[in-house]
């Protein structure tokens, strides 16, 4: 598998994680709630933006970028790739007869999920291999992440001085600017 290829199918199972804990979230707590079936899917979808975007967050954070840059890399880069995994998702769901009625303890429910959630991976695979073939999507999101490990790698045999080498370095966000990485 080439490098793209495996960076798109991490990118892709990144966003399924996110997007599965929030919607199974969501349909938990719309069921045991009472909600219509338009509400938890519309919480279920909701989280599942949220739980994507904050796994993608946490990252970047760790890797020195301010809260704002972060915030601003994992919408460029996840948006587009949660967006097509929560329609194909919630489509597929629709389309398995029963699964969206059949509550949290039924197994169709269960099942349904399962399939759902492997043909939006399937769906959201090309998505991010396209964006990261042209330095879009997880591309933008590959530098902070190397930044992390290389950062570790330092500290561990250097202490602190290992981050002095990596204070201030330029990057691009993805929007074009260029910030330090020591800003927040």
């Amino acid at each position: 598998m080439d490098s793209r290829n495996s960076l798109a199918a991490s990118a892709t199972l990144h966003c399924l994680t996110g997007c599965a804990i929030g919607e199974i979230l969501g349909l938990m707590i719309g069921t045991a709630a009472g909600f219509s079936t338009a509400a938890t899917i519309a919480l279920a979808v909701t989280l599942a933006f949220f739980f994507g975007y904050l796994l993608s967050v946490i990252p970047i954070l760790q890797s020195g970028a301010g809260f704002r840059v972060a915030v601003r890399v994992v919408l460029l880069a996840d948006t587009l790739s949660i967006a097509t995994m929560e329609i194909v998702d919630n489509a597929v769901m629709a389309l398995i007869p029963g699964a969206m009625h059949a509550g949290l303890v039924n197994p169709v429910f269960w099942l349904g999920m399962m399939i759902a959630l492997a043909v939006a991976f399937a769906a959201a695979f090309p998505v991010n291999r396209y964006l990261i073939a042209r330095g879009k999507g997880h591309a933008l999101m590959h530098e902070y992440h190397e930044y992390h490990d290389d950062h570790e790698r330092h500290e561990g045999h250097e202490g602190h001085e290992g981050h002095e080498g990596h204070e201030g370095h330029d990057h691009d966000d993805g929007t074009g600017e260029h910030h330090r990485k020591d800003q927040s």
